[in-house]
């Protein structure tokens, strides 16, 4: 008897040594929010691709510091150390945690994104940092444009040459990654419209600065005549500045990315004039937690993606962003009563007419004053009731771009009047983004791909040609820009299948659209198997063209359009339109929400991107009813 009580005894011990070693090793190994298990209401994990990078380390940081304000929430962090096999398995064990929100960092976005879309389905997914393909695979994205971040490069290397030839050498991270290879499509696409700049050599290093010094320093024994650097992170760019101090060559301007304080940071670097600038931005590590914590919560209204500001860092104003921690002037007051005037497009469509009574029902629950005009298609008129709306001095001015240039002088009279400038529906083509304060709105080039996969999709066992008519909307506006844009680089390149026949603007009106269709109808015939509309009322109109034509609209021709509006769901129901993509209209809320935080000092990104679905016949009928536009 006494044998077996010290056996059970033992196993006992044995059992508690093996806990105390499991709770050692899952609280502080993997990191929570709170050291006190107790009151835990959430957990989340954090799937991070590598802790090498000093800002993934910085993103990590950030995470930890948000998550400590919430007593109730418990977060999980694993270290993928750059394997995407080991990242699967990371992902699978806090799904086996019994984790209520994963936040992952991807190592390899191709790789990760099947086992993102399955997770996705179990539980909300927020992606931090690098974007993933396939709009329904997550919750939320929230990172920068790296497109953007590439094409200032350009723009800066460009502006610090002036007209002087630049042999220019890009250092990359992993081949392959989506962060690299938009920094770069969008830093080519800049040099290229200067003959004077010429990418002299491309080099990858990983995102290690040892390697990126190797590298250079292995190029510069050739000795070319190079004068610029552009790397793609700030680590890798003072690997190619050291690489330079070796071989004691002065006057070559290095330019890097990320913009991280402390030593060796971004913007120590360039204070130094190690490196002639930096682009800075946010990790999004604090702000996923606020959303995390937001949707874990139920609320409504939540973004689908989230883009943060790039601020470009030089000599000339790298002190005065480290004091504001943004390059958009602060000037906030905080205030109760906020006054805000609105200059609207016009009335040109359904969507519309939606939108205006969206802006006006939020800013009536939001308790905002709205001093709200309609500039009824003329930029000249928007222009002048903005400048109006400056003399006044309202609190802030929102509007919606007509098109994409010709606002730059009266968005700086606003910004020297102290007036933030918010950007709804539509953006702006402008060198300096901090001449607004953020931009609220739908993907556009994201809703012309997914009409393109539709088709992709609905005519795959088709071995014919597909020819395509498009129903471009105002010339020059955004959303024309990037619908167009998506929707073509959809379209395979490989395959002579597909082909976009003809294309010209109808102006987002029924009318046009009709009138639009018919010329094609009586142009091409028999030979057009798709019209492409780039909105709802277009696709309308030329609907009414197709049965005036003979033919039978979505059975004859298929017809695809962008908003999903009432009349169109309709029309989809009726077998008329194949498919619509929503174009959510209802943005006053999400706009009095931005201009309450910025009032409460909150920081705000770039552009703040809504949640869209996609409609077709197929879907379930409910979802055709009782449509709020």
């Amino acid at each position: 008897m006494r044998g077996i009580n010290r056996l059970g005894f033992l196993f006992l011990f044995v059992a508690l040594v093996i806990l105390l070693i499991f709770t050692y090793l899952f609280g502080f190994k993997h990191g929570h929010g709170n050291q006190d298990n107790q009151g835990t209401r959430y957990v989340i994990g954090v799937s991070q691709s590598n802790l090498t990078e000093p800002w993934r380390v910085q993103m990590n940081e950030e995470i930890k510091k948000e998550a400590q304000k919430h007593k109730d929430l418990q977060v999980i962090y694993t270290d993928a150390a750059q394997s995407n096999e080991k990242q699967k398995k990371d992902i699978n064990r806090l799904l086996g945690y019994g984790i209520n929100l994963l936040i992952v960092s991807t190592n390899d976005t191709n790789s990760l994104t099947p086992l993102i879309a399955k997770v996705h389905k179990k539980i909300p997914v927020i992606v931090l940092g690098r974007a993933i393909d396939g709009y329904d695979y997550y919750t939320l994205f929230i990172g920068p444009d790296n497109q953007a971040i590439g094409r200032n490069a350009g723009q800066l290397v460009s502006d610090m040459l002036g007209g002087k030839q630049g042999n220019i050498v890009e250092i990359q991270g992993p081949e392959g990654s989506s962060p690299v290879r938009e920094r770069s499509q969008g830093f080519k696409e800049v040099i290229q419209k200067h003959p004077n700049l010429h990418l002299y050599n491309t080099i990858v290093a990983n995102w290690q600065k040892d390697e990126a010094e190797d590298k250079v320093t292995a190029l510069l024994q050739r000795n070319p005549q190079i004068n610029t650097i552009f790397a793609q992170s700030d680590a890798m760019a003072l690997g190619a500045y050291k690489a330079l101090q070796k071989h004691d060559i002065q006057g070559v301007k290095v330019i890097g990315v990320d913009g991280l304080e402390g030593t060796n940071g971004g913007l120590d670097l360039v204070k130094k004039g190690v490196l002639a600038g930096t682009f800075a931005y946010k990790t999004g590590g604090k702000e996923s937690i606020q959303y995390a914590m937001d949707i874990l919560k139920g609320k409504s209204n939540i973004p689908k993606k989230i883009i943060l500001r790039v601020s470009t860092i030089t000599h000339e104003n790298v002190d005065q962003y480290v004091l504001n921690k943004s390059s958009y002037p602060k000037q906030i007051k905080s205030k109760k009563h906020i006054v805000l005037g609105f200059v609207q497009v016009g009335a040109e469509s359904s969507w519309r007419l939606a939108n205006t009574a969206s802006i006006k029902k939020a800013a009536q629950d939001y308790g905002i004053d709205l001093k709200f005009k309609n500039a009824n298609e003329s930029i000249k008129a928007q222009i002048s009731i903005i400048r109006k709306f400056i003399k006044q001095k309202v609190d802030v001015i929102a509007f919606s771009p007509i098109v994409q240039t010709g606002y730059e002088p009266i968005l700086k009279e606003a910004k020297d009047a102290g007036i933030p400038v918010v950007l709804v529906d539509r953006d702006l083509d402008l060198k300096d983004n901090d001449l607004w304060l953020t931009s609220i709105g739908s993907d556009f080039e994201e809703e012309g791909k997914r009409a393109a996969r539709w088709l992709l999709d609905a005519t795959k066992g088709i071995k014919n040609n597909i020819n395509i008519v498009e129903l471009e909307g105002t010339t020059n506006s955004s959303p024309t820009v990037y619908r167009k844009k998506g929707f073509e680089e959809e379209l395979p390149k490989n395959s002579n299948k597909y082909h976009v026949i003809a294309s010209k603007s109808a102006n987002f009106t029924k009318e046009e659209g009709k009138t639009v269709t018919t010329e094609f109808l009586r142009k091409f015939g028999d030979k057009i198997n798709v019209v492409f509309a780039h909105n709802d009322d277009m696709a309308l109109g030329a609907i009414e063209a197709i049965e005036a034509f003979g033919k039978k609209p979505g059975k004859d021709i298929k017809v695809i359009s962008v908003d999903a509006t009432q009349v169109a769901l309709n029309n989809v129901y009726a077998g008329k339109l194949n498919v619509t993509v929503e174009c959510n209209p209802l943005l006053g809320p999400y706009m009095m929400r931005a201009i309450i935080n910025h009032f409460h000092g909150k920081e705000l990104p770039v552009k703040i991107i809504t949640e869209e679905g996609i409609f077709t016949v197929e879907d379930d009928r409910s979802v055709f009813f009782n449509r709020p536009y």
